[in-house]
């Protein structure tokens, strides 16, 4: 009996040794499994947001991309049309000036056409005017006064009968005479130029009286103003 009793004893204490030591392993091991489902909880947490930030951020830099472009295809667009509107209006520039130059062109025409001056002819070995040519010329004035920004160069001619230096002094005493007779109709004398060529510039080569009349002769060169 006492043997029995220390039999069970000694199970009681083995057991009363082992509880504690098995809570402790118990208490370990779910401290582990805890900390276990912590790490991979938190790991799943960073893998999950990680994809959603770079998500995030891929689509910011889009963002920026497709605003950077829009901004590049407006400027573009801007300066295309800024261009585009510079040469419609270099354009017009240059129609109005080629259409005030083609009716300055049109006026200057116009004008030279009415105050061109026929020849007016001389007898022989004469430098006065005849009456014919004083009346060519009167009926010509009006023009010159009127278009008075124009000036006349009043050429003086010979037949070619005579020396030259003879010529040359008679178609002076031509052109003179018909310089002085247009100033007193009241042509300005600064507007007027008088030059002689003689027997060098013959309108009808011929050797006959009829070329050598025609020969005879002032000849009027009308100079437009010079801008």
């Amino acid at each position: 009996m006492i043997q029995e009793r220390g039999v069970i004893m000694k199970r009681r204490g083995l057991w009363a040794g082992l509880v504690p030591l098995v809570l402790c392993l118990s208490v370990t091991f779910l401290t582990g499994c805890t900390k276990k489902g912590e790490i991979k909880n938190n790991l799943l947490v960073t893998q999950t947001h990680k994809p959603i930030a770079s998500a995030s951020t891929g689509a910011a830099d889009e963002q920026a991309s497709k605003e950077g472009m829009l901004q590049k295809q407006g400027a573009l667009q801007e300066q295309t049309l800024r261009e585009q509107t510079i040469g419609k209006a270099a354009g017009q520039a240059n129609q109005g000036a080629a259409e005030n130059v083609k009716k300055e062109m049109s006026a200057q025409e116009a004008a030279l056409k009415e105050l061109q001056i026929p020849d007016i002819t001389f007898d022989y070995d004469k430098y006065s005017l005849t009456p014919e040519a004083q009346a060519l010329l009167r009926s010509h004035v009006p023009a010159f006064l009127k278009y008075k920004e124009y000036k006349l160069v009043v050429e003086g001619h010979c037949d070619e009968r005579g020396t030259v230096e003879y010529n040359l002094a008679l178609g002076e005493e031509r052109a003179v005479q018909t310089a002085k007779y247009l100033m007193n109709l009241g042509i300005e004398k600064e507007r007027l130029k008088t030059i002689s060529y003689g027997k060098e510039k013959p309108l009808d080569p011929d050797h006959n009286e009829a070329a050598w009349a025609k020969n005879r002769r002032a000849h009027f060169v009308v100079v437009p103003p010079v801008d």
